[in-house]
């Protein structure tokens, strides 16, 4: 029988986040199942629950889906955020990789020693202002919609603003000071009903790693 999505993660920031962010935009209520030791990580391992012995997994529709994106291209083209054509896919998918280039540098951040993150941090910062958040603020200014794609909104628009607020909380809040376009489009986007909800207080987003939530993740995953 089918039920609500289940995900498997630890309760932290991480590779579910992109994919919680997608059901919570296509309205789909799911249930989390938090890993909370290396002893429940082994018994979905040892279960067969885990293709590649690695989370995040997201049981769904009879199946337990493992990879991020193979479970993220699932979730858009169920729920028709992915693009009307083939040209709005490969679109998609060009914009979609910069985003998680940039979400995979910020995601390692924490566990860069001490004496690197200051240079780490820094990278990031000119990363995201030259090469990737000049790409999306061309792209607004040259099409004038409001969608990064096709004027209608999708998986694109959902992981755009996901990492440009993950941008903003983690490494520099100011960091859209000179993307005027990109900080009116960040508004916009926050302001659909469904994203609206999961930004308040109290809904199932993650707030950024702490010290604690740091510790727990190596000891489950390292």
């Amino acid at each position: 029988m089918a039920g609500k999505p289940r995900l498997h993660y630890y309760n932290g920031r991480g590779r579910m986040d992109t994919i919680q962010w997608l059901l919570e935009a296509a309205g789909v209520e799911y249930e989390e199942q938090f890993i909370e030791s290396k002893e429940d990580l082994e018994k979905l391992k040892k279960d067969g629950a885990l293709l590649f012995q690695q989370v995040p997994m997201v049981e769904m529709d009879g199946m337990k889906m493992v990879q991020s994106r193979a479970i993220l291209n699932y979730i858009a083209a169920k729920y028709n955020l992915c693009g009307k054509d083939l040209k709005e896919k490969a679109l998609m998918d060009m914009y979609i990789e910069g985003m998680m280039d940039l979400g995979e540098m910020i995601m390692h951040h924490p566990f860069k020693p001490a004496d690197a993150k200051e240079k780490d941090l820094a990278l990031i910062i000119e990363k995201a202002t030259t090469r990737y958040f000049p790409v999306f603020e061309k792209v607004l200014k040259d099409h004038g919609q409001d969608y990064l794609v096709g004027n209608k909104f999708s998986r694109a628009d959902v992981q755009l603003l996901e990492v440009i607020l993950m941008t903003e909380e983690e490494v520099k809040p100011d960091i859209l000071s000179k993307f005027p376009l990109l900080k009116v489009y960040k508004g916009r986007i926050s302001n659909i009903p469904m994203i609206k909800k999961f930004l308040q207080p109290g809904s199932a987003r993650k707030p950024p790693m702490d010290e604690k939530q740091f510790a727990d993740a190596i000891k489950i995953f390292y």
